[in-house]
């Protein structure tokens, strides 16, 4: 409700009765006038309806007269609703409703209360603001007789940020060192005590009041010893004091499975690997010129047979194993970074060998369109070791089941070794991170945050439940805490493994302000100060916009149009879309695209409509296609298929603008990831069932192409170019080595036809999965396999060697990009011509050879480039370029780049 209650002269008169009752402890329930009973709804303690917002004020969506409002407060906790009125010991705060509501600031910072009313606390009670943060909180109402309207527990989020944020921020938190001794920090204000475990002993912990951390200063022989935080604290999720056991939220090092936390000084030079001070890396390639890698630890080298250390960290140094050699032929290729899923501390993998479960049948026994397979290896994935990651623990600890041993230091050290190994081998490394959400919340085993400062990590709805948009608990790095942690955590992972970049999960989750403020902090590391250079570190992310914090409702997003012009990248599923076809949760997956055959070479799926609706589809695809060439940008103006011209901002995309980005490199371009089936899959489900082998490789080439030849980064799913295959599972995230792993060997195959995909995710597709598991032409054989990785390794070269494709700036795409045959005549349906700089690029997804005339290019000189002239694809060199009337050949399904003499 906006604006103030309406005042009665009732309502002055009990007000000014309550002002003048004592507030020593006393019974809240007192006997009432008979009244109409409130709603049950409205007396509900375990909800957080009201949100005390600063020290002054309290924000409620309710309607309707009171005459009194006030907070209740109960150190121990015994506040309850009794028939129909609040029982127990507690002491009171009063509230005076406020006119016009929320302030101007107040709306401007919680946009999503803008029309709750305010209630500012009596200036008399203000006094008592801190201690009643320490108990149980209710918001109550009162009526004119006297009797409970309202009664709900309260969000205390925005108050505590007021009280403690400006100090607090500032704190050193976690494990600090100075001279081998180390200070151990805690931010916990709302806790009445904190003492810290160590040793089997208890030792007390002294309380800052003006920050709310607590803090204790050890002795050097606390170094590598093994502690918890004992936290008491009102916990609202079980509507009681609790005391937590919990390990420390900014640890450094952990036990085995997390159990507890070891004070670790990551200065030690115990822990740093021969040669770590002195790492060289490569060269930094800029964002806009990123070609990137996917990788998944486990899967790198788990069914690598040449591999010393399967599984781990150290596969990575492991220099004449099948994986390493194909990644230095990647990077030799220019491709610059190796983008590692999650290697944080995860919560759902089991981290000693002895407690991970194992599928307990012969996989390779049953047909290759069985469900055997997956009902086997869904038996056991919940204690496998096998999970992609998305489930952190502990923010700013490597992963113990990637280490040859997860109790202690061991993966500090062989983290840096594996980025050593990166490093040598020509690639940088990106770290894939996740701080929009936990792997648990409230009093569950696998909480950490919220057992510390219950409902402030964790982002809360309007009743005081934890959000969970993001499919977990999701967190809250617009309260300043939260926001310090990611901040704080993205800077140790710099400094103290020279991570060379960062992709968020879900990044539209988090404020801009908040990533920006990540850039900024990592902006300011230094070589000679912290032995690295922060500006060189790249940052991209996930800039989804949905949820409750969706349009910028709680907070102004880092979402694809919010990034535009920050530097900072987010994935744009524009042209994946468009390259493969509907979209990631179609009902039929034989939704063809550009690079799957639509109109072109048709399916037999009634998805895709009659011809005349295919062609239009297509067109609008290769529109799609065109802007994501651009780099995505908004303002590039160029002749759309229909014959208009039109910014990338006015072309359509399911009701969005195609064209978001401001700069080259605010967009990153990618045919798959490790999220939706695999570019291979897709393409099976899409392309005619009668394709062969070394079609499906050519349109695999292509495809991955509109990603690799657009402006801006581009990202790859490691074994893409080696037809990478997950057996069609569009979810793999806890399938196991058995659908996840890749195979450097073309002998070993592509991972196509191990069984139908785990049924959870995948059951309703099988219908459509099942007669293509069985096929020969889904087959590919070492020819195909190894084709399309040298194809893919030319076209990367291209990328990094011809500077046309890494135009600086929006006005150099908009003079030196431009499409030639778009929305005239000559435009081919399944052919995109481009004209760049002094190159021109074709894609030809059809499956005949095309020819395309450019009449402005007559008489000029082109040539097929020499990397693909001289390059592994004997089909792409028939390719040529007639000069006397400006045409250009290429064959069926591929993309040719020539060059003017």
């Amino acid at each position: 409700m906006t604006g103030s209650p309406r005042r009665t002269l009732v309502t002055t008169a009990l007000a000014l009765l309550a002002a003048m009752a004592p507030l020593t402890p006393s019974a809240v329930a007192a006997p009432r006038a008979p009244a109409a009973a409130a709603a049950p709804a409205a007396l509900d303690l375990s909800t957080s309806r009201a949100q005390w917002i600063d020290k002054n004020t309290v924000a409620w969506d309710v309607q309707g007269d009171a005459v009194s409002q006030e907070l209740v407060y109960a150190r121990d906790g015994q506040l309850t609703v009794k028939d129909g009125e609040l029982a127990g010991e507690g002491r009171r705060i009063r509230l005076t409703p406020a006119d016009g509501g929320l302030t101007d600031a107040q709306r401007e910072k919680y946009p999503h209360l803008k029309n709750y009313a305010a209630f500012t606390v009596d200036p008399r009670d203000r006094d008592r603001v801190r201690h009643a943060l320490t108990g149980q909180l209710v918001a109550t109402r009162s009526g004119a007789d006297g009797s409970l309207v309202s009664a709900t527990g309260v969000q205390t989020q925005g108050v505590l940020d007021d009280l403690y944020s400006a100090t607090a921020t500032k704190a050193a938190l976690g494990p600090q060192f100075r001279d081998g001794r180390p200070t151990l920090a805690l931010w916990a204000p709302t806790a009445q005590s904190v003492s810290l475990e160590l040793d089997g002993k208890r030792v007390a912990m002294r309380r800052d009041d003006a920050s709310g951390v607590w803090s204790v200063a050890g002795a050097r022989s606390w170094s590598g010893k093994q502690y918890r935080y004992v936290v008491k604290v009102w916990a609202p999720s079980v509507q009681k004091v609790v005391t937590n056991k919990v390990t420390d939220p900014y640890s450094t090092a952990l036990t085995a499975d997390s159990k507890r936390s070891i004070a670790v000084d990551l200065d030690d030079p115990k822990l740093a690997p021969k040669g770590w001070e002195r790492l060289k890396k490569p060269k930094a390639t800029p964002l806009r010129d990123a070609q990137i890698q996917e990788l998944h630890i486990r899967d790198f080298s788990v069914e690598d047979r040449t591999a010393r250390h399967p599984g781990k960290y150290l596969a990575f140094t492991d220099t004449a194993s099948d994986g390493m050699k194909h990644l230095r032929k990647l990077a030799e290729a220019g491709t610059s970074y190796v983008h590692l899923l999650p290697a944080f501390d995860i919560g759902t993998i089991p981290e000693r060998a002895a407690d991970q479960a194992t599928p307990d049948c012969d996989l390779t026994a049953p047909a290759p369109d069985s469900d055997e397979q997956q009902a086997c290896v869904t038996k056991s994935a919940a204690k496998d070791a096998y999970n992609w990651g998305y489930d952190p623990l502990h923010y700013t600890v490597p992963e113990g089941s990637y280490a040859s041993d997860p109790a202690g230091t061991r993966r500090t050290v062989e983290f840096r070794q594996m980025v050593q190994g990166l490093n040598g081998s020509g690639l940088r490394t990106v770290m894939d991170v996740v701080y929009n959400h936990t792997v648990a919340s409230g009093q569950a085993d696998k909480s950490v945050l919220d057992k510390i400062v219950p409902g402030y990590y964790q982002r809360l709805l309007p009743d005081g439940s934890v959000a969970t948009s993001t499919c977990c608990a999701n967190t809250a790095p617009e309260n300043a805490m939260m926001g310090k942690l990611v901040v704080d955590s993205l800077v140790t992972w710099a400094r103290e493994y020279k991570v060379d970049g960062f992709r968020f999960d879900l990044m539209g989750h988090h404020p801009k302000a908040n990533i920006l403020a990540v850039r900024n902090a990592l902006d300011a590391l230094t070589l000679k100060k912290d032995g690295v250079d922060g500006k060189k570190i790249v940052l991209y992310g996930e800039g989804w916009n949905f949820g409750e914090i969706a349009d910028d409702a709680r907070f102004v997003q880092a979402t694809q149009k919010n990034m535009a012009g920050t530097g900072i990248a987010t994935f744009s599923d524009r042209g994946r879309d468009a390259a493969r076809g509907g979209g990631p949760f179609d009902e039929d997956p034989g939704v063809q695209g550009f690079a799957s055959g639509l109109f072109t070479d048709p399916n037999a799926s009634k998805a895709n409509g009659m011809p005349a609706e295919q062609k239009a589809r297509l067109l609008r695809y290769q529109d799609l296609l065109k802007v994501a060439l651009t780099g995505n940008l908004s303002a590039y103006t160029f002749t759309d298929s229909s014959g208009r011209r039109v910014k990338g901002s006015e072309v359509d995309y399911n009701g969005a603008p195609a064209g978001y980005a401001a700069a080259p490199g605010d967009a990153l371009s990618y045919a798959d990831a490790h999220d939706n089936e695999s570019l291979y899959d897709a393409l099976a489900f899409k392309l005619p069932a009668d394709t062969t082998a070394a079609e499906r490789s050519r349109m695999q080439v292509l495809a991955m192409a509109t990603a690799t030849l657009a402006q801006g980064p581009s990202l790859s799913q490691a074994g893409s170019d080696l037809l990478r295959s997950k057996s069609l599972d569009r979810n793999s995230y806890d399938s196991g080595d058995w659908f996840n792993a890749l195979h450097w060997n073309c002998q070993d195959g592509n991972g196509f036809g191990r069984g139908l995909p785990p049924a959870a995710d995948n059951k309703d597709k099988w219908p459509y999965g099942k007669p293509l598991l069985t096929s020969a032409s889904l087959t590919p054989g070492c020819a195909e396999i190894n084709g399309t990785s040298a194809a893919y390794q030319d076209l990367v070269k291209l990328r990094a060697t011809e500077p046309a494709f890494s135009l600086a700036t929006a006005d150099e795409v908009q003079s030196r990009l431009s499409f030639p045959l778009s929305g005239t005549s000559a435009e081919t349906p399944g052919v995109i011509t481009m004209e760049l700089g002094n190159l021109v690029v074709i894609f030809n997804a059809t499956p005949e050879s095309q020819k395309q005339s450019v009449t402005a290019l007559k008489d000029m000189a082109y040539a097929l480039h020499p990397t693909q002239a001289k390059g592994s694809d004997p089909v792409v060199k028939s390719s040529s370029y007639e000069g006397g009337s400006g045409t250009f050949s290429v064959p069926a399904r591929s993309v040719a780049v020539f060059e003017r003499g």
